[in-house]
């Protein structure tokens, strides 16, 4: 993991990247520097990246989740927000907006990415995973 100079995200979604793939770790921290950079006053955050098996079924019964074979299970995805001076906000040109920078940073990077708002059904936009074809 980068150093802790070496990143524009905040400790709590530093954190939150703990057990997550290294490719997608880098791919993160050098898109939030690169989006808020571009966007003053928007801050990239990390709602969740490794989950447990028990979060998991939470979020399925929830509805929030429609699989028990989420990425997220093996520190493959994570998934993401934008806080527009210091608020969370959820709406999809932000995604969309973010969704640029992190692709154009993980083909810098040389890896396979996907964005779930990039999904015909039940997209969603807070989504990024390591692709299963380069990262089985």
């Amino acid at each position: 993991m980068p150093a802790l100079n070496d990143r524009s995200l905040n400790g709590r979604s530093f954190a939150r990247l703990s057990g997550v793939h290294p490719d997608l770790v880098r791919v993160i921290t050098a898109a939030a520097a690169t989006y808020e950079q571009q966007y003053p006053g928007c801050n990239v955050e990390v709602s969740e990246g490794l989950r447990t098996p028990a979060r998991q079924a939470e979020l399925v019964k929830a509805g929030a989740s429609q699989t028990q074979n989420s990425r997220h299970l093996t520190g493959h995805a994570v998934d993401l927000y934008v806080a527009v001076n210091g608020e969370a906000r959820w709406d999809w040109p932000l995604f969309s907006r973010l969704a640029a920078v992190v692709k154009a940073e993980a083909a810098k990077a040389g890896v396979m990415l996907e964005w779930g708002g990039d999904w015909k059904t039940l997209k969603d936009g807070p989504h990024f995973q390591l692709s299963r074809k380069g990262y089985p």
